[in-house]
């Protein structure tokens, strides 16, 4: 009983954050912020219903499969997120006009490239 509570509990969770993703892709101004939402979200909401559907089929070689996927898209993810924004970013797409800081700017003027 407290496993399939907890299991609604994940999958409920990470569902909930795939829709805060996709209204963040939705309503945020620029690809950066874009970008940066939906990568967080997505995520950590396939984190989550991936642990919610390891509850649900206990320890079988089902979930050793989802612990290496959990452990691959936690670190392709970022990096793919930091290498799409990073293209963008050199081929002049600008930030939302309201932007404060522009880290990339400052790295390119001191180290010559980035």
């Amino acid at each position: 009983m407290i496993v399939e509570i907890l299991m609604v509990l994940f999958l409920s969770v990470g569902a909930l954050f795939f829709l805060i993703g996709t209204v963040a892709l939705l309503r945020f101004p620029d690809v950066y912020t874009r970008l940066h939402a939906v990568t967080k979200c997505d995520t950590l909401g396939l984190g989550l219903i991936l642990v919610g559907l390891m509850l649900h089929e206990g320890a079988t070689l089902a979930s050793v499969k989802m612990v290496f996927i959990i452990i691959f898209v936690f670190l392709t993810g970022p990096t793919a997120a930091h290498a799409l924004s990073r293209a963008a970013y050199k081929h002049g797409i600008k930030l939302w006009d309201k932007s404060v800081v522009d880290r990339y700017k400052e790295a390119s003027s001191s180290d010559g490239d980035i």
